[in-house]
């Protein structure tokens, strides 16, 4: 027998279940807003999984195992990345881009703990220098995120700002992150360039039925809240540390949210650059 793909059968029963409960404006509202969440689930389903796996190693993981916990992370990663191929819950496209955004993080976390922005307390056989190989994963988690939330809700842009001048931008900040340490922070500037150029965009996703709007510029801020979140379940796991954090725990600087809103943009332009849907830029839909 046949199975359907997971998208088919996802839709029908969000068919069957507005049919049985929707009857009128108010009940659409709700429909609308449940549904909503949970296709935000579903766009987190990359992350959220590896966040599981922080927490229930950190919880449960015995100490006396051989396999190290860092180790056992990172199969645990390629695990799910290689379920979600298989039952198709995730594309090859989107497995492209989270692999680009996995090089783009190892190779700055390679940099990054060199100089000592934070730490990998743990040991580990699976490493390249003092980075463990499941923090490419992390990374790869929001280029997941963002690739899986842009079709679900089925994106479109109204005044999209050029792919040119979002690239050159990307690269400005990605080369920030690392000569900020030898000269001029420049993140001030790159805050601003990012809000000249995404605040005219307007952002119309697909919650249920009908596209809604919202400014570009908002989603990506949340986005960059939601990411900042879960670094702290990543630091409270001790999975990573910052300076100050190796003696008790406290919760990531509210800086550190301007550090993800950038890297965050870093991974949008990938996606542009990936995706082109230059019919849907153009296009839209009430």
């Amino acid at each position: 027998m046949a199975f359907p793909h997971p998208r088919q059968f996802l839709h029908e029963q969000r068919a069957r279940l507005h049919e049985r409960y929707v009857h009128g404006a108010f009940s659409q509202f709700w429909f609308e807003f449940i549904v909503f969440g949970l296709k935000q689930a579903w766009a987190c389903l990359f992350g959220g999984l590896m966040l599981c796996v922080l927490l229930g190693t950190y919880l449960y993981y015995p100490q006396t195992a051989s396999l190290a916990r860092y180790d056992f992370i990172t199969l645990m990663a390629i695990l799910i990345q290689f379920v979600l191929l298989a039952t198709r819950l995730e594309t090859f496209e989107e497995a492209r881009i989270i692999l680009v955004f996995h090089i783009v993080g190892t190779l700055m976390e390679l940099f990054k703990t060199q100089v000592g922005s934070w730490v990998y307390p743990e040991a580990s056989l699976l490493r390249i220098l003092d980075v463990p190989l499941f923090t490419g994963f992390m990374y790869a988690c929001v280029g997941s995120y963002i690739a899986r939330v842009w079709r679900i809700f089925d994106f479109r842009f109204q005044r999209f700002p050029p792919l040119k001048w979002q690239a050159l931008l990307a690269v400005l900040i990605y080369a920030n992150f690392f000569t900020h340490h030898y000269i001029m922070d420049v993140r001030g500037v790159l805050f601003v360039a990012s809000v000249v150029l995404y605040a005219p965009c307007m952002l119309r996703y697909k919650p249920d039925e009908k596209h809604r709007p919202m400014p570009l510029i908002i989603g990506l801020f949340l986005v960059a809240l939601f990411i900042w979140f879960a670094e702290n379940i990543g630091t409270f796991t001790r999975t990573w540390s910052y300076p100050g954090q190796s003696g008790q725990w406290h919760m990531v600087s509210p800086a550190k949210l301007g550090s993800w809103y950038l890297l965050m943009l870093i991974s949008f332009v990938l996606v542009s650059w990936i995706h082109r849907p230059i019919q849907k830029w153009r296009g839209v839909e009430s």
